[in-house]
């Protein structure tokens, strides 16, 4: 009854819908693997300050060049920086959460020898913006995770409106208005926080790596390409039980008669 199956025409069907099953798959695993990497990066970015991002970088050598841009590919990346922080200048970012706790972070600017500065938050405090501590004196080296500039999409950010002393968005754009040098793109969470504050974690930036839309089309890729390999194997058993109820129903002689007024 299944004979038919060696004919060349269902030959040459069985290998087209074998092709097909095989780049389903092939697909399929291959927006699986790209949603794992997004996750394993969601997952690095989420552990505890310093843990992430492999050996530590001089920061001029990540961000080369004064139109260097932090991308998604360094967020997290750990840094190291030298220079002078400029106390006077210092800033408190208010409405940032740690830990499910709302407070505000300490951003204190550090001049590196090429003029440009680097905003680096020292750390987070619980609560109202307040007394923080001063940064220490004369030259520093810092090492810390590159986060990329905050826009009016980042959890706490804000256009404006604030008392002297604060900041509503950490990006270049912001600092360019209370800072009269020229800063480094994004900016730094340093590892190690002086007493009183928390090591700030990772940010991903909106729409960036980690869990982000893009993340969860990958998975639904996924779902999608193994659905149509199924479906080609669920339409092949179709076709062939079809083919082989008519072979049956042809041997029983119950084929219909043809009309021959058609």
């Amino acid at each position: 009854m299944y004979r038919f199956l060696l004919t060349p025409r269902w030959l040459g069907g069985t290998a087209l819908g074998l092709v097909a099953i095989v780049v389903c798959v092939l697909l399929g695993s291959w927006q699986l693997g790209r949603f794992e990497d997004r996750l394993g990066t969601h997952r690095a970015s989420a552990a505890a300050p310093g843990t992430a991002g492999g050996p530590a970088a001089p920061l001029g050598s990540v961000l080369d060049g004064p139109q260097a841009r932090v991308g998604s590919d360094t967020v997290g990346r750990e840094v190291t920086a030298t220079g002078d922080y400029d106390a006077g200048r210092q800033l408190l970012v208010p409405g940032r959460a740690v830990d499910g706790r709302t407070g505000y972070y300490v951003l204190t600017p550090l001049r590196t020898a090429d003029g440009r500065a680097v905003a680096v938050v020292r750390g987070w405090a619980a609560g109202t913006p307040g007394a923080a501590p001063p940064p220490p004196a004369g030259t520093v080296s810092v090492t810390g995770r590159l986060q990329a500039p905050e826009n009016a999409g980042s959890g706490g950010a804000v256009a404006g409106g604030l008392p002297a002393g604060q900041l509503g968005t950490i990006s270049p754009a912001t600092l360019v208005n209370v800072l009269p040098y020229p800063v480094y793109d994004g900016w730094v969470a340093a590892d190690d926080a002086p007493g009183g504050l928390t090591a700030v974690p990772t940010v991903q930036p909106q729409g960036g790596d980690g869990l982000s839309l893009r993340a969860f089309q990958n998975l639904g890729y996924t779902l999608e390409w193994f659905v149509f390999a199924g479906f080609v194997v669920f339409m092949w058993f179709r076709l062939v039980r079809r083919e082989a109820e008519a072979a049956q129903d042809r041997a029983l002689g119950l084929d219909p008669v043809p009309d021959p007024a058609l």
